[in-house]
């Protein structure tokens, strides 16, 4: 018989005795209050009232929960519609808390009404059966509204871009068969002439720079098609397009900016222990910059690294352990066992800006001459591309924790040769014995200082 094991208490059979929750919807909240009942020793009291979903009406909410020593208020986080129910009872000083809706369904059979859900989630926050989701501090969400515009506008960008190389296709001009992509200044010089009226290939070929004047020949094949007035109307239009999304996103990247320096976690240490935006940046500084120690990173640049601060924040003590934050990332599968059959389950959706730029990050190393770059190519080989990705973007995601709970810590590459320095000797010639031998070879090994004796 298994002997039985201690399992430390967990944190959810702890009991609040003052609670509030609010099921929340566009217009209006559903609020209900448990606390105490003074008249009736040991029993609870619940009430539950409606609130529009207004700035002055969440005031005088906040006033009345304040009067009632609420210790914590559980929102349920339906669409947006919760964030001005979290920033005024923040702001109002109290503890808030949001939680995901898929955690707080509803038992079977039991009939579904926003007055009994919110009774239902305070029932749940009482008896601490809930699982708060992260929300980052202000500074980090106002930074986070700049960062997903950005990626926001990048995406559209692209899609314009694609749109221009399909009208390109539609004129039977084949640039983009030549060049690596259309937004070389080549390309853009050649669009530019035929927006202008010129059609003759040779001399479009002519406005080739760099590299891409070896190409000329194929350039000017390339470039006889058939471009009427209407397609240069069409590409005026997906240019000025580009152009200004271009100037927007630009704009977003110097705002950024702006906000990270505005934050002290982010902020360097000179070797003289003086701090300040633009410290850190000295050759002798005692603590990097949050970014700056991020760009260290294989494959992560200074925009990358903006959008994953804006997404965890700089403060990893929200987390704990790396481990925790990769599961909040959604970046571990799940484990689940039944008996003594364990499956691995989906690791999930996650975060789709945080996920997107790791992946970003991932795909840049993978294509390095690094320790990332070879665990990559070793994954793939056994697993696949997609598993391998993956898996370097979650390991990534764990050297960004400790760069950031660590502000002393760096950066600094194994080499694509640590895994060949890993290898026990005798373990590989075992496994190299048992190979010949399962094709009917027999081996007798002789060292080679004996050999050349």
């Amino acid at each position: 018989m298994e002997q039985p094991q201690e399992i430390e208490d967990q944190e959810y059979e702890r009991t609040w005795e003052r609670v509030a929750a609010i099921d929340v919807a566009k217009g209006s909240g559903v609020v209900c209050t448990r606390v105490p009942d003074e008249d009736r020793p040991g029993r609870r009291k619940t009430h539950v009232w409606t609130v529009k979903a207004t700035k002055r009406a969440v005031i005088e909410l906040a006033d009345h929960l304040r009067g009632l020593q609420i210790q914590v208020v559980t929102l349920e986080s339906t669409s947006d519609y919760w964030r001005i129910w979290w920033v005024v009872l923040e702001a109002a000083g109290l503890k808030v808390q949001l939680v995901n809706a898929r955690h707080v369904k509803n038992v079977p059979g039991r009939a579904k009404t926003d007055k009994k859900d919110a009774v239902w989630l305070a029932k749940l926050t009482e008896r601490g059966l809930l699982q708060p989701s992260f929300v980052p501090p202000p500074e980090i969400r106002r930074l986070r509204e700049f960062t997903r515009l950005r990626t926001d506008l990048v995406r559209e960008r692209t899609r314009y871009w694609a749109r221009l190389e399909k009208l390109l296709e539609r004129a039977q001009i084949k640039i983009s068969a030549v060049l690596s992509k259309l937004t070389t200044d080549t390309a853009r010089a050649m669009i530019e002439a035929l927006i202008g009226g010129q059609r003759n290939p040779k001399v479009l070929a002519e406005l080739a720079i760099g590299k891409a004047r070896s190409k000329r020949g194929e350039l000017a094949e390339a470039l006889d098609g058939d471009w009427q007035p209407h397609h240069g109307e069409l590409a005026r239009i997906l240019l000025d397009q580009i152009d200004a999304l271009t100037a927007q996103v630009d704009a977003l990247t110097d705002r950024v900016s702006e906000l990270i320096d505005q934050i002290p976690a982010a902020w360097g240490v000179d070797a003289g222990g003086v701090t300040g935006p633009q410290a850190g940046t000295g050759p002798d500084a005692v603590i990097l910059p949050a970014l700056a120690r991020l760009d260290e990173i294989t494959g992560c640049g200074i925009i990358a690294a903006q959008a994953v601060i804006a997404e965890i924040g700089l403060d990893m003590t929200v987390f704990g352990t790396s481990g925790r934050l990769v599961s909040w990332a959604r970046r571990s599968p799940q484990t689940r066992q039944s008996g003594k059959k364990t499956t691995t389950g989906r690791a999930g959706k996650g975060n789709p800006y945080l996920n997107g730029m790791l992946g970003e990050i991932a795909a840049s190393a993978s294509r390095t001459d690094t320790f990332l770059g070879e665990r990559y190519r070793r994954l793939a080989r056994r697993r696949g591309k997609r598993k391998a990705l993956a898996a370097i973007a979650r390991s990534i995601l764990v050297i960004i924790f400790h760069l950031l709970a660590d502000p002393t810590a760096r950066f600094t590459d194994l080499g694509p040769g640590w895994y060949d320095n890993q290898i026990d000797a005798q373990r590989k010639t075992r496994g190299l014995i048992r190979q010949l031998e399962a094709l009917g070879h027999t081996v007798t090994l002789t060292p080679a200082g004996a050999a050349a004796a």
